[in-house]
């Protein structure tokens, strides 16, 4: 372990992704099996996610709402395929009141059931379409093997659901959800994805298509960061989800559903952090820039301090989110250690000497050592300030998107895709059969991870056979080891 306490990455990558969320201050396992209690810093960091989200969603007309926790057992039964796929992971109700209940009710594993009796209730003509609907909500799955962040039994997300008059306007709300899930991972958290659709073993209970974005994390691993699903009218037809059309007649709704979850936090804790902690991208950071405050008496202290305050003042009108450190009893380095593990992008050190020379230090948290220190005049903080955020969130995403590149290698075989998966991510012509994909997990652990849509465009040419058995390929997928 390092002078922190947390287990490098070389050594057990696991065990720092844990050090790191618990020294971090992000979050804590709580005291209910299988559960987290996200800490205040996890928390913003979440927002920070929710805010660059909620902003696309309402600019693509998007509305928000809230339905209820607990949902009738006979709702999720209405759909053969959805309660098959979400069975082993519900938790139901049984009991209120003193009193069995007559129906038992399932705490929300996913709430299209509930929606879609809404839909049908909401919609009656054409002209009640598109209906667009997003709710911020939590959701309980019943993980056998829960991590903080990636999979824990209660957790936080967004959920889309939305109705559309054809399937054309289905499918271009799908894959235009998927590429707001892709700009937020890309320009808001420095993560580089690739977009695909899911094969038929990876896609969502009921869906027709699911489509994910997939990013690469730290070790190689592939972490499924978000999804969007065209459900077809597999939920319209179950719910009585109907339209009078402009032909007077009564038509189904096509459906979608997509969700992005505090998983994204988990997404970014691997893709950028290193063996000090944390490295937060600056636009979802909840603090961009500590003001360390460094003094040895009361005579310093309070010059010091009043100098301090007044570039808080100055950055923080300028719209920087940042936070003054003037904690006593602690030496600087360990202020120092201590906000490099919270990944704070830019650190500020003001002593005595500094405001002498009319200067405060920069530390950047992406550059180690004197490379990422220098000293700025006071006149011109500002622009220097929001010129190197600017410079952090570039760097971080060419970083992460240099270490996905260098990684992603063509298999022609099962032995090859094995020796790849070991320490990347395998390109290799696909069937999509579950009998395929089980065969490649036993043999290298690696799993499905997507149809990447850049390189299917076009349907892979007719002819092609799988790599693995020989059978007709479907097209191109990633495999990989993945969380």
């Amino acid at each position: 372990m390092n002078s922190q306490g947390v287990t490098p990455q070389s050594e057990d990558y696991a065990r720092w992704y844990n050090d790191v969320v618990l020294k971090a201050d992000l979050a804590e396992y709580a005291p209910t099996p299988g559960c987290m209690i996200i800490k205040p810093y996890g928390y913003e960091l979440w927002e920070g996610i929710q805010d660059a989200l909620n902003r696309r969603f309402k600019e693509t007309g998007h509305r928000n709402a809230y339905f209820p926790l607990l949902i009738p057992m006979s709702f999720i039964q209405k759909e053969a395929d959805h309660v098959e796929g979400f069975a082993p992971q519900l938790a139901v109700v049984t009991h209120g009141g003193g009193k069995e209940l007559e129906e038992p009710l399932v705490i929300r594993p996913t709430s299209e059931t509930i929606i879609g009796h809404s839909f049908a209730q909401w919609i009656h003509s054409y002209q009640d379409l598109p209906l667009l609907i997003n709710q911020w909500a939590n959701v309980v799955r019943w993980e056998m093997r829960p991590r903080l962040f990636l999979r824990t039994r209660e957790f936080l997300w967004q959920e889309g659901h939305t109705a559309h008059a054809t399937e054309a306007e289905a499918i271009e709300e799908t894959m235009r959800i998927l590429d707001i899930y892709a700009d937020v991972a890309a320009n808001e958290a420095a993560i580089p994805v690739v977009k695909g659709r899911k094969s038929n073993q990876e896609k969502f209970a009921g869906a027709e298509a699911s489509y994910s974005i997939e990013g690469m994390m730290g070790n190689k691993w592939a972490l499924q960061s978000g999804t969007s699903h065209h459900l077809g009218q597999n939920f319209a037809k179950a719910f009585e989800i109907k339209y009078l059309s402009k032909e007077n007649k009564l038509e189904y709704c096509w459906t979608t559903s997509w969700g992005v979850s505090t998983r994204m936090v988990g997404a970014i804790i691997m893709a950028h952090g290193d063996d000090k902690g944390l490295r937060l991208p600056p636009r979802l950071a909840p603090i961009q820039v500590v003001i360390v405050a460094i003094f040895k008496n009361e005579s310093e202290k309070e010059t010091v301090l009043a100098a301090v305050h007044r570039l808080r003042d100055l950055l923080a009108a300028a719209g920087v989110r940042v936070h003054v450190d003037a904690r006593e009893g602690m030496t600087p380095g360990f202020k120092f250690n201590d906000w490099e593990m919270r990944g704070v992008p830019l650190r500020m050190e003001v002593g005595p000497r500094d405001l002498a020379q009319g200067t405060v230090l920069l530390s950047r948290r992406d550059l180690p050592g004197k490379e990422g220190k220098e000293p700025v005049p006071v006149d011109g903080l500002v622009p220097v300030v929001e010129r190197r955020l600017a410079e952090i969130q570039a760097g971080l995403l060419e970083r992460a998107t240099q270490l996905r590149d260098a990684n992603l290698h063509e298999a022609r075989s099962l032995a090859e895709l094995g020796e790849i998966v070991a320490d990347g991510w395998a390109l290799v012509s696909h069937c999509g059969t579950a009998e395929c994909e089980a065969k490649i997990q036993e043999e290298s652990k690696a799993s499905s991870r997507c149809f990447p849509l850049d390189l299917n465009e076009e349907w892979y040419p007719k002819g092609k056979t799988c790599a693995i058995c020989g059978k007709p390929a479907q097209g191109l997928a990633y495999f990989a080891r993945a969380y």
